[in-house]
């Protein structure tokens, strides 16, 4: 018999954590897991999905412009209902937070709905109870920073802006990565007047070059007004509602709400992991090893608590290394070369394996192969959308070191070229690939001609 309440108790019930747990139930632990917000953690209750939600809708302003050309007459002029569209939305991620709480005590894992804190390595105060565990494992996610500027209490985050009771009329969004550039997108497909802002030279910072230009090229077609080296310094809250921001450059702009995408952080603040003694970085990262284990050798931290790499699929990835390996007997970890992603801009990005800058920045010769078209369906519609297609392919080997696009399907697109990436495979047997026409996806098996060097 264990001297222990529970084999392991895990907190945090987002995708990693859920993940872990019910793997390591299935090997023959007994397993609870603590969550105080709702069963399903950023991605599913405030991420990925309900923002891939939001998308969709977004998209359909293009789709009832583009169907006429495609001799669809619509009986009147189509209108939108944010409040249809949230209420829509919530009803979506409450069934997944009961999917998640039936599949947790599907494989028998205990459910505590309450906050879990550390008393000592072994021990957690959870709620009005303490537990002991022989094992704890971290999956506690991270959480949307603002910077301390003034007027910082009437800006939102992306957590806010799923609860928006009215959509904003004239809105910015502050931040170059994908979060910014995502809702960017939705607010203006929805109908908003959209500026976003980013402190950088150009947005999607760490994305290949040609991608991160491209985007920003087709967002602006879209009627974004995009304003990079450009800053927030102050908001000022107006009488009539509106907020004023004061900008880097010296201008003023008035809107009616400002969401910063600026970062994330780790939920680490108030664990209690200095009474069990582990060891986090300057931003409150859980530190670990290869292993997923931190300092303490009883205590493992997986997704973004870890501050690696802030996906989910790496999340869930990683609880099952921690659960095959401590309670399965298979032994194996997590790897981060050639990890395929997407970007939900309008249009949207898929990118797998190193940029052009990476490969060249490790000194081998490279090759470039490149091609921008026009997607199919727009050639009736006659909108000037363009698709970009990359491949960085190391001259001397042959092997596709990178893969990226922008355009229509990239994610669903990129997920297949991921598995070939992974693999290793050549330039020669992409070519030798039979293509799928007509497609836009052919265009990454029939590109022969290399356009850099």
């Amino acid at each position: 018999m264990s001297d222990y309440d529970y084999d392991l108790f895990v907190i945090g019930a987002g995708s990693g954590g859920v993940r872990a747990a019910r793997v390591a139930s299935g090997y023959g632990a007994k397993v609870a897991i603590a969550e105080e917000s709702r069963v399903g953690g950023t991605c599913v209750i405030r991420g990925c999905v309900p923002k891939k939600l939001l998308v969709y809708g977004a998209h359909f302003s293009e789709d009832f412009e583009d169907a006429s050309a495609y001799g669809w007459t619509l009986p009147g002029e189509p209108t939108f209902s944010w409040k249809t569209l949230i209420a829509n939305k919530d009803r979506e991620i409450d069934r997944l937070n009961g999917i998640y709480k039936k599949l947790l005590a599907g494989s028998d894992v205990e459910l505590f709905e309450s906050r879990a804190v550390f008393k000592d390595a072994h021990t957690l105060q959870v709620g009005d109870q303490t537990v002991t565990a022989e094992r704890i494992l971290i999956a506690v996610g991270g959480h949307p920073t603002v910077p301390d500027i003034p007027g910082i209490e009437h800006a939102i985050t992306s957590n806010e802006a799923f609860h928006l009771e009215d959509q904003p009329k004239r809105i910015a969004v502050v931040g170059g990565g994908y979060i910014a550039v995502e809702f960017a997108g939705i607010f203006a497909g929805l109908g908003s007047d959209v500026s976003l802002l980013y402190r950088g030279e150009q947005i999607l910072r760490g994305f290949d070059r040609d991608i991160r230009n491209h985007l920003a090229e087709e967002i602006v077609k879209k009627g974004i007004d995009l304003k990079v080296e450009t800053n927030v310094t102050a908001i000022e809250k107006q009488a009539d509602g509106s907020l004023k921001l004061a900008l880097t450059d010296g201008s003023d702009m008035v809107v009616d709400a400002v969401m910063f995408a600026t970062g994330r952080a780790p939920n680490t603040s108030g664990l209690g992991l200095d009474e069990a003694g582990v060891e986090t970085n300057r931003k409150g990262a859980v530190l670990i090893s290869s292993g997923l284990q931190t300092n303490i050798d009883n205590i493992y931290a997986v997704g973004d608590v870890t501050d690696r790499v802030q996906l989910t699929p790496v999340a869930i990835k990683e609880g099952m290394a921690f659960a095959d390996t401590v309670y399965g007997g298979k032994p194996w970890h997590m790897t981060y070369q050639a990890i395929p992603t997407a970007v939900f801009s309008q249009p949207p990005v898929g990118t797998v394996g190193l940029s052009e800058e990476e490969a060249r920045a490790k000194g081998g010769e490279v090759l470039i192969f490149k091609s921008t078209f026009r997607p199919m369906r727009h050639t009736l519609s006659g909108r000037e959308e363009k698709t970009l297609m990359k491949l960085v392919v190391d001259k001397t080997t042959d092997v596709v070191l990178g893969a990226h696009m922008v355009g229509p399907d990239a994610a669903e697109i990129i997920q297949g070229i991921g598995i070939a990436v992974r693999m290793g495979a050549t330039k020669a047997q992409f070519d030798q690939t039979v293509a799928v026409h007509p497609s836009a996806a052919e265009e990454f098996v029939t590109m022969r001609t290399p356009v850099g060097g």
